[in-house]
């Protein structure tokens, strides 16, 4: 206990046994004393929030939030950037864009759906070798949360972190991930099946014009499926002990 505090503790003591007062009043004043030293004592000196009294400081939930993140996004990237990480996830698998279905059907009709569907596993390799560029941009906005922003995130809904994320870094992730995108779409071959099942598509008489453009398409649809497992997994840490797997995710997370 410190200076401070025994002369308040003994202010109060001095106070109740000198004024005249009854006994359930004096009882009274006793209690709130008590109250009050244990308040002095829970908050420090500072006046400030004391990690040692159980109570979080700012910078605790900011450290927390922070590798919360970093956590859930080494976790997603490394699930939907290995093979098959979209391919073969129904929920974000990345489907021919709509300006292809034309295209789809034709060839289906005349036998050559093959050509279709080697487009479209193709897009989703794109998106598979695109996707682990996502960490290192994720990485520095976590980096560069305010106080506001930690505030405004720990004390929202589960997925508060992700949809921040997903309001400030959509537009800097799609430029940084296209030249990645473009890069994957020649080198898995995306770009060849295109133009083979559109010359096809062409040879048809009567055929309407269809194209696509498969950079967009597959950077829109491989954002939405980081941000889909991202808000799952932030939610996983807030609610699921087990996904705390450090002392500091334990500690933020287990008192929010």
């Amino acid at each position: 206990m410190t200076l401070k505090q025994l002369a308040l503790s003994f202010a109060a003591t001095v106070a109740i046994v000198s004024i005249p007062l009854g006994a359930q009043a004096q009882l009274d004043l006793l209690k709130r004393g008590k109250d009050a030293l244990q308040s002095i004592q829970g908050s420090g000196e500072s006046g400030g929030s004391s990690s040692t009294s159980g109570v979080l400081t700012d910078q605790e939930i900011g450290n927390g939030l922070r590798e919360a993140l970093t956590v859930g996004v080494r976790t997603v990237v490394s699930q939907v950037g290995a093979t098959d990480g979209y391919n073969a996830d129904p929920r974000i698998h990345v489907p021919l864009p709509k300006s292809l279905e034309t295209v789809q059907k034709t060839l289906s009709r005349i036998g050559m759906s093959d050509l279709v569907d080697d487009l479209e596993l193709r897009l989703n390799r794109a998106a598979e070798q695109a996707a682990p560029e996502a960490r290192e941009v994720f990485g520095q906005a976590i980096q560069e949360m305010t106080f506001d922003d930690v505030q405004m995130i720990y004390n929202g809904p589960d997925d508060a972190a992700t949809r921040f994320l997903e309001r400030t870094m959509s537009d800097p992730l799609i430029q940084r991930m296209r030249p990645i995108v473009d890069a994957s779409l020649s080198e898995v071959g995306a770009v060849r099946a295109y133009d083979n099942a559109i010359g096809q598509y062409k040879a048809i008489p009567f055929v309407p014009d269809a194209k696509a453009d498969l950079t967009q398409h597959v950077l829109e649809r491989a954002l939405k499926g980081l941000f889909l497992y991202l808000a799952e997994e932030e939610a996983a840490i807030r609610q699921n002990p087990v996904k705390r797997t450090t002392d500091l995710l334990q500690k933020v997370f287990g008192a929010s």
